[in-house]
């Protein structure tokens, strides 16, 4: 079973000639008889298999993650099960990071905020003056495969990057605590997994923090890591100098509460494009389909 856009089933066929291979929306709409049968389920982002929803899926004996992320799944719950859980996260990670640099540049020159304006008719060109990335200290929060690819795609471009400081990290790694950074950064780059201790950490109290700065904050990791609604209202008044938000789903829509979002803003949001590229859509294609090949032939699959 493969929720639309997670692998390639035409590729998932030609490994599998002798499985029989369903697409789905999503995965509350499936049948009791489909889920009842499933085996293998390759997943997505943004779709929640948890503990309820497991007892639907008696014979589930892999989930194949065909990216990094695991919110949403419930990791324990599947070990005691015996479901492996197998994940990729590292051909995404450089695709993530141009979209960062992308969008640092774009916020930088508050190219959102002219180009909004102008679709409301206004020649704002007073209100785009800004100084140079060149000179911008830039803070990346999360040294997973992504935050890491920031720092290598925008290190030549910035003047200075620190990591926030946190265990395990290299010590030839540059690194400020994290409690320092809202006072030191002119933008942040948001890598973290949604962990519990990570939820909306960026919301009133960093904003706070690092309101003298009116900083650039860019989140490639999950909006979840997000206040969205204090970041937005941090935007609309002047606390934030850019926002750039990537991992937006369809379940957080309308990013503006009430749907009215107030004048030009030098705002990006996309779909969760980072990882779109033809690339790295072909390569995660393939490392699914031979995945679920090696596991249901015995060849075994690359379990993380």
């Amino acid at each position: 079973m493969s929720v639309r856009g997670a692998a390639d089933t035409g590729l998932l066929q030609r490994h599998l000639p002798g499985c029989a291979i369903r697409e789905i929306t999503a995965l509350a709409p499936v049948t009791p008889e489909l889920a009842s049968r499933a085996e293998v389920l390759v997943l997505r982002s943004g779709h929640q298999l948890d503990a309820t929803r497991l007892d639907e899926w008696p014979r589930l004996r892999h989930v194949i993650r065909a990216g990094s992320g695991l919110d949403g799944i419930d990791v324990a719950g599947l070990a005691a099960r015996g479901v492996t859980v197998h994940r990729n996260p590292e051909p995404a990670a450089d695709a993530v990071a141009e979209w960062a640099l992308a969008a640092l540049l774009a916020l930088a020159r508050r190219i959102p905020y002219g180009h909004a304006a102008l679709l409301e008719g206004q020649h704002a060109k007073q209100h785009c003056l800004a100084p140079p990335a060149s000179a911008m200290r830039v803070a990346i929060w999360g040294a997973g495969p992504v935050g890491r690819a920031c720092a290598r795609a925008l290190g030549p471009h910035v003047a200075e990057i620190a990591f926030a400081a946190r265990r395990g990290l290299p010590d030839t790694t540059p690194s400020r605590p994290g409690g320092e950074l809202p006072a030191w950064a002119d933008a942040h780059v948001v890598a973290l997994p949604l962990a519990e201790e990570n939820r909306a950490v960026f919301g009133t109290e960093f904003l706070g923090a690092a309101r003298e700065r009116c900083p650039l904050l860019l989140c490639v990791g999950r909006l979840g890591t997000l206040d969205l609604p204090a970041c937005l209202r941090a935007l609309a008044d002047g606390g934030l100098g850019g926002l750039a938000l990537d991992p937006v789903e369809e379940a957080d829509l309308p990013l503006w509460p009430g749907g009215a979002m107030p004048g030009p803003l030098n705002l990006i949001a996309t779909p969760h494009i980072g990882a779109q590229r033809h690339d790295v859509r072909a390569l995660l294609d393939r490392w699914v389909a031979t995945t679920a090949a090696g596991v249901l032939t015995g060849a075994g699959g690359s379990a993380r």
